[in-house]
């Protein structure tokens, strides 16, 4: 990531939300966050967004259960047609055969459709979002019953399918010279090292380092990696990611318990995505000067580092603490809302 690079606090989504007017929601998106807006997942409109549904198409072995809103792994009589066709179009770079179709991703289309209509209006940022390899393979369980990530086989083609897909929406959101960010969701990276979450480190870094390493090495965007609850944050760093967005809301202190890693990060050119305004806990009762306290909590412990206070401006982002989808409307509003006046004051604070 070149360090020149200069966040100073904007803010952007996470991806979900569960409005259902679409043209609004993508209007009122770049209206308050003009400098980064991302393209929002409709999960309540159709099952058709969820995350991992929204990834399915192109990748091989895989049907849509319909009635359970999920996907699961074929007994395709096909199975090594469907492999090689996977593989042919993979090496071949055909990004278009991975595409994201409208039904599945009606926010993206119309996001972008509005921001080509008047570039000039926005910052020089389009952040879009896709499901990580680990939260992908951890929701499927292959045809003996055992979860897909111990199915070295399948992963395979989860991981270069998630890789070249995520490509595919880079190139989609490359319009009007405005510089793609994609974050790599991986919400059951949370509790990372409990039972729940039966994966080796190695195996994670493994997987989504080869997700990175493939967009970097065919496309300028930055990438983030999201995960909304406690995991090995050292770990996630080492994946070789630019922005690491956490619950900064939650998971405050758990977060800075990784001091070395954290200030090497910073100083190699990462930023940090403080997701300071809560989603499942959001009451409403609370202020943009609340928010701003909380913040700053963070932001001290990084200037007691020894981490410079222009530095910390650079590298901050904030967000939402989590996708929006299973929130009730108006306080996913409300949410966004406080979250555009505190990137506000902290810009203001910041250039004063």
């Amino acid at each position: 990531m070149k360090k020149s690079l200069t966040f100073n606090f904007m803010a952007t989504g996470v991806g979900s939300v569960p409005f259902l007017d679409v043209d609004y929601t993508c209007q009122h998106i770049l209206k308050i966050f003009p400098d980064i807006p991302f393209w929002p997942q409709f999960v309540k409109r159709t099952p058709l967004e969820d995350m991992s549904i929204q990834a399915s198409q192109g990748l091989p072995l895989l049907e849509i259960n319909h009635e359970k809103s999920s996907i699961y792994v074929t007994s395709s009589n096909d199975k090594d047609i469907e492999l090689i066709s996977f593989y042919e179009h993979f090496m071949a770079e055909d990004t278009d055969y991975f595409a994201v179709s409208h039904d599945y991703a009606t926010g993206l289309y119309k996001l972008l459709e509005l921001v080509d209509k008047s570039p000039q209006s926005y910052g020089p940022f389009i952040k879009g979002q896709i499901v990580g390899p680990i939260t992908f393979g951890g929701g499927l369980k292959d045809l003996t019953g055992k979860s897909v990530l111990y199915n070295s086989e399948i992963m395979d083609t989860v991981v270069k399918g998630l890789a070249i897909k995520a490509l595919w929406l880079i190139k989609k959101m490359s319009i009007s010279d405005k510089r793609p960010i994609i974050f790599i969701d991986e919400p059951y990276l949370s509790g990372f090292g409990s039972a729940f979450t039966p994966i080796r480190r190695e195996e994670v870094i493994k997987f989504i380092r080869e997700v990175i390493d493939y967009l970097r090495s065919r496309s300028n965007a930055l990438i983030g990696i999201h995960c909304c609850g406690n995991t090995d944050w050292s770990m996630i760093i080492e994946t070789g990611v630019d922005i690491i967005n956490f619950d900064a809301f939650e998971f405050m202190d758990y977060f800075m318990l990784y001091r070395k890693e954290i200030v090497k990060f910073l100083k190699d050119g990462g930023t940090v995505a403080w997701g300071v305004v809560p989603t499942t806990s959001f009451s409403g009762r609370e202020t943009v000067s609340d928010l701003k306290m909380q913040l700053e909590k963070g932001l001290n412990r990084f200037y007691d580092w020894g981490i410079d206070r222009s530095t910390v401006a650079a590298r901050s982002i904030i967000t939402p603490a989590c996708g929006l989808g299973a929130i009730e409307p108006d306080k996913a509003e409300r949410i966004l809302e406080v979250l555009s006046s505190l990137s506000g004051i902290m810009s203001e604070t910041r250039s004063a």
